[in-house]
């Protein structure tokens, strides 16, 4: 374990796929998150709809903004479907912000906007999972 890592993240039973076509981006995700959850990098939405059978399905999908570019925002919708009660992130750049927005829009629950830093991203999942003394995520839709 690293410095930092919190112990009681680290045995909670929670699990993150790093759905990203850009197999940088999935490789420093998974090593940012690794160490307090159990973090699978996956390459495609169907390899996460096959590696997510019934014992093995994530409570967070880390979303790489280029397959709503490419599929559009229905799979979201999708991915809400196959995994009920999932936690979507989209993982943008700022200039893909519009897509992010889309994905939002369709139901994923928040977005991380690169450039990306372990601090960061661990807290962004603590907020979504609601653990480790996080605030809740509140969506605009909702107030």
């Amino acid at each position: 374990m690293q410095i930092g890592v919190e112990t009681l993240k680290a045995v909670d039973q929670r699990r993150v796929f790093v759905v990203d076509e850009d197999e940088v981006t999935r490789a420093a995700l998974q090593f940012m998150l690794h160490d307090e959850i159990e973090t699978h990098e996956i390459a495609t939405p169907e390899e996460a709809f096959e590696k997510g059978v019934d014992w093995l399905k994530p409570d967070v999908v880390l979303l790489g903004v280029g397959f709503l570019k490419s599929r559009g925002a229905a799979l979201v919708t999708d991915i809400n479907g196959r995994f009920p009660g999932v936690r979507i992130l989209v993982v943008c750049g700022k200039e893909d912000e519009a897509a992010a927005v889309e994905g939002l829009k369709a139901g994923a629950h928040g977005a991380l906007v690169k450039p990306l830093t372990i601090e960061s991203v661990r807290k962004k999942v603590d907020t979504i999972l609601g653990r480790g003394g996080a605030q809740p995520l509140i969506q605009l839709g909702s107030l």
